[in-house]
């Protein structure tokens, strides 16, 4: 009976692997092949329905992958607004000050000018407040032909322990072609 009990607890603890190790990822070439980068291999465009209810505002992303249930999703915006990368500080400050206002309370984990993959970026990662639960989001601003593209990730917070090396690692795997 012990052995039993000890094999029942092991296989539901220790013996059973974490769902992000079993987490297939793989090179998508997107915007017409502009970029590419790192996307699990289960995600799946989300539906027109739940990109209104998760971007209500105007200047939805040009493309929302995620898993099924839409608690995990890559979003990528290549918007018509004009951006050089000499922009990327200015814009960078204005991006940075607009999350602080809208978001007081959020949780600040960096909000930095770099370069990635030889691209000029700035990058802002914050935990944001939502209806029911807290939202991680990775953010990361280029200049691709001379627009602004936005690039971000977030993940509701109970799934951060599982899914944020997933997601940071998609957002460095980012490369134009």
């Amino acid at each position: 009976m012990r052995v039993a009990i000890a094999l029942a607890c092991f296989l539901l603890v220790g013996g059973a692997r974490p769902q992000a190790e079993t987490i297939q990822l793989e090179t998508r070439n997107l915007l017409d092949g502009k970029i590419q980068m790192l996307i699990p291999t289960h995600f799946g465009p989300m539906s027109e329905e739940l990109i209104r209810v998760k971007y209500p505002k105007e200047g939805r992303p040009t493309i929302v992958l995620s898993n099924e249930r839409g608690t995990v999703n890559i979003a990528v915006n290549h918007t018509s607004n004009v951006m050089s990368p000499k922009d990327l500080d200015e814009v960078h400050r204005v991006f940075d000050r607009m999350f602080r206002n809208q978001y007081p309370s959020a949780t600040w984990y960096r909000s930095e000018r770099t370069t990635l993959n030889g691209q000029e970026c700035f990058i802002l990662e914050l935990l944001t407040p939502a209806v029911d639960t807290e939202i991680h989001n990775i953010i990361v601003v280029f200049s691709l032909e001379s627009r602004m593209l936005i690039v971000s990730t977030n993940l509701t917070k109970e799934l951060v322990a599982e899914w944020l090396p997933i997601a940071q690692k998609m957002m460095e795997s980012i490369k134009f072609k």
